[in-house]
């Protein structure tokens, strides 16, 4: 290349943010700057599974560390804003639902940051639903079932929350079917497995790697699903709206990063996940955790976000839900 060809194609990078950093990303450099997955629960549950698994099949294709960062706390805001301030240069990634992010800004009075100005989706992951699950030993065979007996206690009736889909599947099953039961929210869904199983919470809202899992060792019964249709990994389990409870509150994961991200390394991140997520491996892994593969472009990832920040806003005015 002619000397003044190297000029002209280094004017051009630093004309445009971000260009040249995002030529070399992530850097060939020593020594190499591992990759952070940021997980927005504690480790050993649902979604640290799901975000180790992630980390496992992007190491052979970064050829480098991948670390996980466990920043549990304050219902996924903690891990949203540590995301938001970190540097935007590709090496702190969130994975995460996308779906709950955005509920967050209006189950909030004052979220910690404005998530439409300081988050920006690379990649969609998944689609996969919330679940209304009771003790398997429970005399609840179906939604019908359970209604009516929670009519009968009133507000002596109670149940499990964990996460900010299952406070408003909550409230809008409740306020469907006009019941009082008290929410019992948990740090996470695990919290609430003795008391489930002793009887003192009657039903759960829970997603569905907690859900299935208890429900596959026996513990739990599964009676509907909080998506708008059903699901291609759970064809047997009937959707709330089928059940007269209309509702579609699926819930997808996602790979985020800071806002400020050049789009150059927004696009390599979103290929990393289109790759893991294509392979037939991952499908298995998502589909056993019930959630179908989603794959989208980082365009299509934002405009689903934004519509969402929307969308949950009514559900939770809808649910009656007071902004903690």
């Amino acid at each position: 290349m002619r000397a003044s060809s190297r000029l002209l194609c280094f004017a051009l990078a630093l004309l445009v943010p971000g260009a040249a950093a995002a030529q070399d990303y992530p850097s060939r450099d020593y020594p190499r700057q591992d990759i952070r997955l940021v997980c927005a629960f504690p480790a050993g549950g649902g979604a640290d599974v799901l975000v180790r698994h992630f980390a496992e099949k992007l190491r052979p294709i970064v050829n480098r560390t991948v670390i996980v960062e466990n920043k549990a706390g304050a219902g996924g805001n903690i891990a949203t804003e540590y995301v938001a301030r970190a540097k935007p240069d590709g090496y702190t990634i969130y994975v995460h639902a996308g779906s709950a992010v955005a509920a967050n800004q209006s189950l909030f009075k004052k979220p910690p940051v404005d998530v439409l100005r300081d988050i920006r989706v690379a990649a969609t992951i998944n689609r996969q639903p919330f679940m209304l699950v009771v003790d398997a030993r429970s005399p609840y065979k179906t939604v019908a079932d359970l209604t009516a007996a929670m009519r009968q206690k009133g507000d002596k009736a109670s149940y499990a929350t964990s996460a900010p889909t299952g406070r408003i599947m909550g409230e809008l099953y409740k306020t469907a079917m006009d019941l009082k039961a008290v929410e019992v929210n948990y740090r996470t869904a695990s919290d609430s497995l003795n008391e489930m199983m002793s009887g003192r919470i009657d039903y759960g809202m829970h997603e569905p790697v907690f859900a299935l899992a208890q429900a596959r060792e026996g513990r739990f019964r599964i009676l509907a699903v909080g998506t708008g249709k059903r699901l291609d990994a759970l064809p047997d389990q009937p959707t709330m709206t089928e059940v007269g409870i209309p509702m579609d509150l699926t819930v997808w994961w996602a790979a985020m990063v800071p806002a400020a991200t050049p789009k150059p390394i927004v696009d390599k991140i979103n290929a990393w996940f289109v790759q893991m997520v294509s392979s037939e491996e991952t499908k298995t892994f998502l589909n056993n955790f019930g959630g179908d593969p989603n794959i989208s472009t980082p365009e299509q990832a934002q405009a689903l976000f934004e519509r969402d920040v929307k969308a949950w806003g009514d559900y939770v005015r809808l649910a009656r839900i007071e902004p903690m």
